[in-house]
């Protein structure tokens, strides 16, 4: 019998040959992107000090769309995350895509966040 492959595996698989080289520092901390198939969320962490400084997704109560899976709600979540990261003073992160393509929903949010003040 054929066994089907999970693309959920081999995504976190890339994710973690990322994350070996990738790390987010109190000064430039990492804008890490997860998405599921309802939903889109966003985090900028501090692995150094293993702490989430920032926080975003589809679910939050500002959020004002009504599909949290689609191009138009990743735009907004990209947007909330960098507002919320210069309201904390952040101005530059390291980018981590979660293993994702850089395609979509994903390239969306990041642009939203660039065009919004965040650098990376």
């Amino acid at each position: 019998m054929i066994s089907k492959i999970d693309k959920n595996k081999v995504r976190q698989k890339r994710h973690q040959r990322v994350r070996n080289v990738l790390s987010g520092t109190s000064e430039r901390p990492r804008l890490n992107v997860f998405r599921s198939n309802k939903n889109i969320y966003a985090q900028i962490i501090d692995d150094s000090g293993q702490v989430t400084l920032v926080s975003a997704s589809t679910q939050d109560s500002d959020f004002k769309g009504e599909n949290g899976s689609n191009i138009e709600a990743a735009k907004e979540v990209g947007a909330l995350v960098a507002k919320r990261a210069k309201d904390k003073g952040i101005e530059s992160v390291v980018f981590d895509r979660g293993g994702y393509l850089y395609h979509g929903r994903v390239q969306a949010l990041a642009e939203a966040a660039r065009e919004n003040g965040l650098q990376f």
